[in-house]
């Protein structure tokens, strides 16, 4: 065991990206059972002050891990773990839908952006096809300093939100859709793509990688606007 690193045998966890990035390193659920789940939160809670996430965690393997790991929450729409949420800052992330399907991904932003202290908004069932219901919540939008679009289809979405609101835009395909969607091909595609200058996009159906693009974002902001100021997250 190291000061940064502690080996567990079957893992090494890097209780130094808190010092790092912000934010503990972030435990991803499938291919772990519920003993090394909670084997890696438990050195990341005992050597880290901020919130401790395990991600895409079922129900049942959900309720193991807060059995030899009290003190947790579990968030079933999103499938997240957490322990010691940070407090809301000041930092709006805006979370946008194009239809009730892309719900779940979404769900994983919200919740996540919502653990590392991002003060979240959700806007849902927007989509192109009925392009006045977006229009109808502009305000919203660009009140916002991030705001994270999860499209499937053809992901049209982002490239409509990215020119209107002046905030960084955050894209998610998701693998909503037919055939031709190819399993969010199509959407990843098409926001890589988006004539929306600046646009980010993440990998499909990761609503975990664009909560930690805004934490990032949030990150780098709390530093510039006061070294001394507490970060995302309560940190220093």
């Amino acid at each position: 065991m190291s000061e940064r690193v502690v080996d567990l045998g079957f893992a090494r966890v890097d209780v130094d990206r808190e010092a790092r990035q912000g934010a503990p390193e972030v435990v991803y659920g499938p291919g772990k059972t519920a003993g090394e789940i909670a084997a890696v939160v438990s050195a990341l809670l005992a050597r880290n002050s901020g919130p401790v996430l395990a991600t895409r965690i079922e129900s049942a393997v959900a309720e193991a891990v807060l059995a030899a790991v009290p003190g947790g929450a579990y968030e079933p729409a999103a499938r997240l773990l957490v322990w010691r949420p940070a407090p809301t800052g000041s930092f709006a992330v805006a979370v946008v839908t194009a239809g009730t399907s892309d719900g779940p991904v979404a769900a994983e932003a919200a919740a996540v952006a919502g653990a590392l202290g991002l003060a979240v908004t959700v806007v849902r069932d927007v989509g192109v096809a009925g392009i006045h219901r977006l229009l109808a919540e502009t305000g919203r939008l660009r009140a916002a300093d991030a705001v994270i679009v999860v499209a499937g289809m053809e992901g049209a979405l982002a490239s409509a939100v990215g020119g209107l609101v002046a905030a960084p835009v955050i894209a998610v395909p998701t693998s909503v859709g037919y055939g031709a969607a190819l399993e969010g091909v199509t959407a990843l595609l098409a926001m890589l793509s988006s004539c929306a200058a600046g646009l980010t996009v993440v990998n499909i159906d990761s609503g975990f990688g664009a909560a930690m693009a805004a934490h990032r974002l949030a990150h780098a902001a709390a530093r510039h606007a006061s070294p001394s100021a507490p970060e995302p997250g309560g940190r220093r």
